[in-house]
Formats: C-alpha cells, sequence, structure tokens
C-alpha cells in the first residue's frame, strides 16, 4: 500500500492524543509513576489477545534472539529511560517546554537511522520534515498558557533580595529540565533505531509486545529499588484512575506504539518520526475545547506542520 507507514505514522500522532489526554487525568489523581508503570501492565495482556487472535501466539515465541535482543534494548531505552526522562522534564520545565525539546526527535531519529541503518531522505523529505518541526515548535512556542514551572520562575525572580539569591538555584533548575527534554528525545529516536533494527519484517505488534515486556521490567526494578511500591499498591485501588488509564493504555502502548512500528517499517525512521511527532498539533482542538487561547501564531505554526505532511504524501 501507498504511504502506509506514513498513515500509521499519522495514526500513531492521534493515538497519542488520546492517550496524553487520559494518563493525565490518570496522573492527576494518582501520579505520573504509578501510571507510567501501571500503563504497560495493562497492555500486556491486550497484546496477549491480540497475539491469539491474529497470530496464534499469544506470546513472541517466533521471534529471533537477536530480535528480542535488539527490541529489549529499544523498550529499556524508550519506555524506561526516554519516558522517565520527558515526565520528569514535564515537572520541572512544564509540559510546553517539554513538548517543545520532544520536537528534537524527528532529526536525532534522521541522524542516527543514516548512521546505523544508512537509511537516506530525499530533498524533499528533508523540506517536509524541517517543515513539520518548525511548525510544531512554533505552534508549540505559541500556547498563551504558561507552564507552571515558568511561572514559579517569574514569582521567584521579582527583583526582590531573597529572589536574588535563589536565582542559581533556579536557573540550575531550570537547566536540568531542559537536559531532560533532550535526553528524552534521544531516549524516543534511539528507541525507534533500534526497533526498526530489531524488528525487520517481523510482526510490528509482536515487536511492540517484546518492548513493553522489556519496559514493564525495567520499571519493577525502579520501583523496588525506590521503595515506591505502595504507591503503586495505592494507585491499583483508585478505580476512576484505572478506567483512564485502561483507556489511556488502549490508544498508547498498544495502538500507538505498534502502530509506531508498522510506520518504521513501511518508511524511513526519520520521516516516521515527524509525522509521529504532530501530537502537539492534533491535540489544538482538544486545548480549544477546554478554552486555551492557542492564537494566530499557534494556528500558523499548525498549518506549517499540516504543509510538511502534504509534502511528504504529494511529492
Amino acid at each position: 500500500m501507498s504511504h502506509l507507514g506514513e498513515i500509521a505514522a499519522l495514526a500513531t500522532a492521534a493515538c497519542f492524543v488520546g492517550s496524553s489526554v487520559y494518563f493525565t487525568r490518570a496522573s492527576e489523581r494518582v501520579g505520573s509513576m504509578p501510571v507510567n508503570l501501571i500503563r504497560l501492565l495493562f497492555a500486556i495482556p491486550m497484546f496477549i489477545l491480540y497475539g491469539w487472535a491474529t497470530r496464534g501466539l499469544p506470546l513472541p515465541t517466533d521471534a529471533s534472539p537477536e530480535s528480542i535482543g535488539w527490541l529489549s534494548l529499544s523498550g529499556l531505552v524508550g519506555f524506561a529511560f526516554g519516558d522517565l526522562c520527558l515526565f520528569r522534564a514535564f515537572v520541572v520545565i512544564g509540559p510546553r517546554l517539554g513538548t517543545l525539546l520532544m520536537s528534537l526527535a524527528p532529526p536525532i531519529t534522521a541522524i542516527i537511522s543514516f548512521a546505523v541503518l544508512g537509511e537516506r531522505m530525499s530533498t524533499v523529505d528533508v523540506f517536509a520534515m524541517t517543515l513539520i518541526v518548525f511548525g510544531i515548535g512554533w505552534a508549540v512556542t505559541a500556547r498563551a498558557e504558561e507552564s507552571d514551572a515558568e511561572r514559579n520562575l517569574e514569582s521567584r525572580l521579582q527583583g526582590n533580595e531573597r529572589a536574588k539569591t535563589e536565582r542559581p538555584a533556579v536557573d540550575q533548575s531550570f537547566g536540568v529540565g531542559v537536559l531532560l527534554g533532550v535526553f528524552g528525545a534521544l531516549g524516543q529516536a534511539v528507541g525507534l533505531v533500534l526497533s526498526k533494527l530489531g524488528m525487520g519484517s517481523y510482526d510490528p505488534f509482536a515487536a511492540t509486545q517484546i518492548r513493553v515486556i522489556a519496559g514493564t521490567l525495567a520499571f519493577f526494578a525502579l520501583f523496588i529499588a525506590t521503595g515506591r511500591l505502595r504507591r503503586l499498591v495505592d494507585a491499583f485501588r483508585d478505580m476512576p484512575a484505572m478506567r483512564e488509564t485502561i483507556v489511556g493504555t488502549v490508544f498508547g502502548p498498544f495502538l500507538g506504539v505498534g502502530l509506531s512500528l508498522v510506520a518504521v517499517q513501511e518508511t524511513e525512521a526519520g520521516v516516521a518520526a515527524s509525522l509521529m511527532a504532530l501530537t502537539p498539533i492534533l491535540i489544538l482542538p482538544v486545548s480549544i475545547r477546554d478554552g486555551e487561547n492557542v492564537g494566530l501564531a499557534g494556528a500558523s505554526g499548525a498549518i506549517l506542520a499540516v504543509c510538511g505532511v502534504a509534502l511528504l504524501f504529494l511529492l
């Protein structure tokens, strides 16, 4: 099918809109760390049922040891390292700047896939990817609402003596948040390339199952090491949060991540990453519905990103 990879990437971005909304609601009730692990726990039986129904194999036992190794590493880098850095960046510098830094993932993916996989993109592809990334950055930067971290920074730097003494600490915290955002983008990029390296022609959803299992084990180890198992048990008792997490899991680790591997399997990793990064654009209608003032600049950035998408499909 023509443009199957690009269509899968756009579907991934749309799925991530749904997952971000539901995971945010759940995280507001029980915290982002428990939700991070619980979403993976809920995803495993979904993949078991899907594999049983479509391939007759509830577990990816037909994968080669080499594929299991690369895909497991991809799960550790993408789900554990990348997502942990991203969620922490959201806390430190706010979701707006965190999302803006995640727009670095497509060019990083393109560079790594060229170095590791030898993938080359045409001049049109590079130009279209640039339009998409620039449009995303413009739209996200133009969002009128300030992040909590920015408001805290401004309140601390009001010009009084106490604020002056706190400036180095605040700046350092902001720098750490930016670094975490960059690491989050790097984790996503490396995770995608490792997935493509280990997947080959293997079933994308079975490959995602391997990644999810590896990510789950890594998160469990983290919870044990940090003594947070009690928080996990308490989170399971919050039924409204669990309902939100289940719906988010369908759109996120199951459909979203599964389709992302279809995308990187069928097209260049850099192109796929650019289209998957459109989530901040696709979520604008939700933001407008919730009363957020997107503004002319935000709309212009969205239009620019859509033009980049059109180039990928039409040329």
